[in-house]
């Protein structure tokens, strides 16, 4: 329940009183922060917020600014949400309707951030520094369009209207190597729309000696500190293993409501780049890296629904020749239907669709399968298994959590309104004649835009400028191809893919 602020209003109220935006719980919360914050010997508190790529970007501020902060929020620049990866200028900010006709953007505005005293951390590798997520508002109190965050929590709320909760289960691979550069030079240093050179890095182990135990000890001292470091910020890994490539890793998480998973995914990633920094090693979380005998890294979304009432999984079967109830099959069927569409929330990023490749260990079509890992969609569970689920292996490790656990759902919700039929489960799915996945961005691009359902969710306001964004990066990567006689799609990474995604994700 929200708390309402009363009718008489005055500019005296804060702004987050004035505008009822913490429940009750989350007033409780901010109350004991407060206190919390005076007994802390904290030195900063970085406010965060969630870009539209699902990168934290943060300002730090003073003990007493940010227990400001959680009553009357704290001012910031739209920027962040006007720039591309590369922090160059995709919207015309300073005209009328900031290049997207919208008033409310004329001018490259203010905003509001609000923190979420649920998500506040003290950072155990960074002394005396606190750390929280925020929501972002206009100042006038309505919500920001284009926080990824809101998205997310507007289908959880969907989902409760319903009666229906969802868990959400992550397995999310990335690169672990070591530093080869002591510092930064001229050459690491780009303008906007061209970012400099990535770092250059070696590999900590040779790979491709799965779940070697003697390879996972080369990596055990950066392991232990990401361990440590993990359990200190309550995040629920359940494993770190060695992988295929050499210093490829995947961190799996227990399963979580929507919104704390993709709130967890946001600060583990930006913890891992941290600390690994911090030892003289280096992390990314880029899909393929173009470096030597690298393989493409995945995100594996695991997802279910349960009763809100009873807490029963709502996608196990009653009978041992099904693998899924019928609420699971249409919420399958969703997935399927509308796979295309949604995939540019799984895989955004040029070098994402580097993984769609037949017999590999990614998808290349719209296909699912019973405990299956060259399908699209794989259904693990059964008779009796309260963690009946499925598993969206489509995704890459560089996506924004809100929006690809978001369009999940959207998705989802629509096969069970309309009772979709996903059809039986493939055994073969590279042979099979279902519907290719989009095969690069400029596909995903178009799927989406085309796509009603993602635009009655999201909002044409939204999707128009999430695909304008997707575009510029496209079109970035277009013009170093032309200019240098380079397919756009196929070969090998690109010198344009690794400067742009390797140190930035």
């Amino acid at each position: 329940m929200l708390y309402r602020p009363p009718i008489k209003m005055s500019a005296d109220i804060p702004f987050i009183a004035r505008h009822g935006l913490y429940s009750e719980e989350q007033l409780r919360l901010a109350d004991e922060l407060k206190r919390r914050v005076e007994k802390e010997a904290l030195h900063l508190v970085r406010l965060a917020w969630a870009d539209f790529h699902g990168a934290a970007r943060a300002k730090a501020v003073a003990p007493e600014v940010f227990v400001e902060a959680l009553s009357a929020g704290y001012n910031i620049n739209v920027a962040t949400s006007t720039l591309d990866g590369s922090g160059g200028r995709v919207f015309a900010s300073f005209t009328r309707g900031g290049g997207m006709g919208l008033e409310e953007m004329t001018g490259s505005p203010n905003l509001v951030i609000v923190p979420d005293p649920a998500t506040f951390r003290v950072l155990p590798w960074a002394p005396g520094i606190g750390w929280v997520l925020c929501d972002e508002y206009f100042r006038d109190g309505k919500p920001f369009h284009f926080s990824t965050r809101r998205l997310l929590k507007a289908q959880v709320e969907r989902l409760k209207e319903q009666g229906r909760d969802c868990r959400v289960g992550l397995e999310v691979e990335w690169y672990l190597a070591k530093a080869a550069e002591e510092g930064f030079t001229e050459e690491h240093v780009g303008v906007p729309g061209l970012r400099g050179r990535a770092l250059r890095t070696t590999p900590v182990e040779p790979g491709y000696s799965y779940h070697s135990e003697t390879n996972l000890d080369l990596m055990q001292p950066v392991i232990s500190e990401l361990a440590k470091n993990y359990r200190a910020l309550e995040l629920p890994v359940r494993s770190i293993e060695n992988e295929w490539g050499p210093g490829q890793l995947e961190c799996t998480f227990q399963a979580e409501d929507p919104l704390r998973a993709a709130d967890d995914l946001v600060l583990m990633r930006t913890a891992t780049r941290q600390i690994c920094r911090r030892l003289g090693y280096f992390a990314t979380f880029m899909c393929h890296p173009g470096l030597k005998g690298y393989f493409s890294s995945g995100w594996h979304l695991h997802q279910s629904l349960t009763s809100s009432k009873t807490g029963g999984n709502l996608f196990m079967p009653d009978s041992d020749s099904e693998a899924l109830s019928p609420t699971g099959r249409a919420y399958l069927g969703g997935l399927l239907t509308h796979a295309s569409a949604t995939s540019i929330f799984a895989t955004p990023s040029v070098n994402g669709y580097r993984r769609f490749r037949p017999n590999s260990l990614a998808p290349d079509r719209a296909v699912w399968g019973i405990d299956h890992r060259g399908v699209f969609i794989r259904a693990l569970g059964g008779v009796g298994d309260t963690a009946t689920r499925l598993e969206n292996r489509a995704g890459e490790p560089a996506a924004n959590p809100y929006l690809f656990i978001a369009g999940q759902i959207v998705a989802g919700l629509n096969g069970i309104a309309r009772n979709l039929d996903p059809g039986p489960p493939e055994t073969d799915p590279y042979q099979s004649d279902h519907p290719a996945l989009p095969a690069n961005l400029g596909e995903a691009i178009e799927a989406t835009d085309k796509d009603e359902l993602v635009r009655r969710e999201f909002g044409d306001v939204f999707v128009d400028y999430y695909l304008a964004l997707k575009r510029a990066e496209l079109g970035r990567f277009h013009t170093f191809c032309n200019e240098r006689g380079l397919e756009h799609i196929g070969g090998d990474v690109t010198e344009w893919e690794q400067n742009e995604y390797f140190d930035f994700f």
